[in-house]
């Protein structure tokens, strides 16, 4: 994954969907897809559910998202350290 891209703000993102088959419009069929973009807009998953739309048979039926960034600030924690003598 693109470290650059990471610094300009892209989270890994991930979408659940759920399109009906096209020969069993009844049955539903799930597909995972990971990629990196910028919440909560999401330009690139836009772009990828365009393409569906376009260019394959299954219609969709749903789309779960949920991101996560890779780079964040570090955590700091104080704590006691006791000598014991």
């Amino acid at each position: 994954m693109s470290l650059s891209k990471q610094l300009q703000g892209y989270r890994l993102t991930t979408a659940e969907i759920l399109y009906h088959l096209p020969d069993h419009p009844g049955v539903l069929q799930s597909f995972v897809w990971q990629e990196l973009d910028i919440a909560p807009r999401y330009p690139v998953l836009h772009g990828f559910l365009a393409f569906w739309a376009r260019q394959i048979e299954g219609r969709l039926h749903s789309v779960r998202v949920g991101s996560a960034a890779l780079i964040s600030p570090g955590e700091m924690r104080h704590g006691t350290l006791m000598m014991l003598q």
